[in-house]
């Protein structure tokens, strides 16, 4: 009897990609991935911000600790 680990001759069903093509899907990969994170960050970016005029003097700020006002 044959062990099943032994290799058998037959035909194959899906060929493997070389390692040229695997390297470029993980390129490709991790540039959408970067894209994308651009793009969410972008678009929370765009959400959060406050619409409408920026004062020209701001009040006191997180950091100041003697307000002019």
């Amino acid at each position: 009897m044959r062990s099943s680990f032994a290799t058998h001759r037959g035909l194959t069903l899906m060929k493997t990609p070389s390692l040229r093509q695997a390297a470029g899907r993980r390129w490709m990969a991790a540039a959408c991935g970067l894209l994308a994170l651009a793009l969410v960050s972008g678009l929370i970016g765009t959400v959060a911000s406050i619409p409408g005029p920026i004062p020209a003097k701001p009040g006191a700020g997180p950091f100041s600790y003697f307000p002019t006002d």
